[in-house]
């Protein structure tokens, strides 16, 4: 069903546009073209209505029909695009429970991002002669 539906609304764009290229223009004699037309004014006498105004007519309500039938049926789908992509969601912290935010390291210079995991973190080595661990020897003794 979906698919005659598009096979009109296709004819009838067709239709649409070759009967609105057939028209005249309303002041298309050369009259019109120097400011004249005194015949086909705004609010003058029309004349009679040809066979292309009504088939402009015809086609245009065909035209708006067919353009809300597929708009009805392509409504139908889904939702929306986005709906459709999986989303994953992050992994818990393991450090931190459930609902808590996680705690910033002690010392940690705000705006910096941690380490994924501060247990992983290995310590610095100490020193064989018994020193700190910056280099410097212990005072006294």
């Amino acid at each position: 069903m979906i698919y005659i539906l598009y096979v009109l609304h296709f004819l009838v764009c067709l239709a649409l546009i070759f009967i609105v290229l057939l028209q005249s223009g309303k002041a298309a004699d050369l009259a019109g073209a120097f400011g004249g037309g005194g015949s086909q004014t705004a609010l003058g006498s029309r004349g009679a209505v040809t066979f292309l105004a009504k088939a402009t007519t015809f086609c245009a309500i065909a035209f708006m029909l067919t353009s809300l039938g597929l708009a009805l049926y392509g409504s139908k789908g889904s939702g929306s695009v986005l709906e459709s992509v999986p989303i994953e969601a992050p992994a818990p912290d393991a450090a931190a429970p459930t609902g808590a935010p996680a705690a910033a390291a002690p010392g940690a210079v705000p705006g910096e991002s941690a380490p994924a995991d501060p247990v992983a973190v290995p310590a610095a080595p100490a020193p064989a002669d018994g020193g700190a661990a910056d280099g410097t020897k212990p005072s006294g003794g």
